[in-house]
């Protein structure tokens, strides 16, 4: 009788021990007998993990695609540099050095750099140059798109047609631009900006006008005018913040926010991302809030 208890005891905690496992995917599984869904009896929980595969690559692919255009954009950057300023030398060319400067604040590889800057005195390398366009969205929104061509048809032609497919407007030159400002934005990922020390920091690199902003699951954005960002990231970095955790961009900003139905923030969001899918296209401003 003693025997038998002991081998019911041992049996169901076997069964309890196979339920946990088939549970947490150690073991396969079997019905449940706790009534706790298990891999096999649960076709939501293999639906799920196929979604979450999915979403990890497609995420995945995002993320190296916005590293491959960030590398392209600032190769071209460099090349446009080293010709405008007519030497492959940062100590002769300051605003090569500059670029460069801001690459590297990017996580650019120094392998891309060099190799840009050795393809910017090959004589059959095309000249780059910067163009903007600018175009109406939908519910009141406002985009200026920033290329860096060698080729002025095929990026007009290119951004039109991304547009145009997505019903939004080409708009005339400056009827949109004049809305905006060109900022240097200081980007600082996870860390919180004491406003003491960057008022400390700034005032001793010789930044005497900037703005912060801050928003929750986003880094922390430092405005300033475009002569100075350079100064200001470095102002940042010697508050002792990793240099990784620093990035220098130059952007249009918007003086006039519009908060849009969510409808239309989807129709302009979709003729954003087409747009930064353009190899000529540098970035994409908007004048929503959303």
């Amino acid at each position: 009788m003693r025997n038998i208890a002991v081998s019911t005891v041992v049996a169901f905690s076997l069964l309890l021990v196979q339920d946990v496992c088939g549970f947490m995917g150690v073991l396969p599984s079997r019905p449940s007998l706790l009534g706790v869904p298990t891999r096999e009896t649960s076709p939501d929980f293999a639906l799920f993990m196929g979604r979450a595969a999915a979403v990890r690559e497609k995420t995945k692919s995002k993320t190296d695609g916005k590293k491959a255009k960030v590398n392209a954009v600032f190769g071209k950057r460099i090349i446009m540099a080293v010709k405008q300023g007519g030497s492959a030398d940062t100590n002769a060319n300051r605003m090569l050095a500059d670029i460069v400067k801001q690459a590297k604040a990017n996580s650019v590889p120094v392998d891309n750099i060099a190799r840009a800057i050795k393809k910017a005195t090959d004589g059959n390398t095309g000249d780059f140059h910067e163009k903007t366009f600018e175009v109406y969205g939908f519910g009141g929104a406002s985009l200026v798109i920033s290329v860096l061509t060698d080729n002025d048809n095929r990026a007009t032609a290119d951004v039109k047609a991304c547009v145009n497919k997505r019903n939004g407007k080409m708009a005339e030159q400056g009827s949109v631009i004049f809305m905006y400002d060109r900022k240097a934005v200081i980007e600082v990922d996870g860390v919180e900006l004491d406003e003491e020390a960057l008022l400390e920091a700034a005032i001793e690199a010789g930044c005497d006008d900037y703005e912060v902003f801050e928003e929750e699951d986003s880094p922390t954005r430092v405005l300033t005018d475009p002569k100075e960002g350079n100064l200001m990231a470095d102002a940042i970095k010697s508050m002792g913040i990793d240099e990784g955790k620093v990035k220098l961009t130059l952007s249009y900003v918007t003086k006039a926010p519009v908060e849009v139905p969510d409808e239309d923030f989807e129709k302009n969001m979709d003729i954003i991302e087409a747009l930064e899918d353009l190899d000529d296209v540098d970035c994409v401003e908007h004048n929503m809030s959303n």
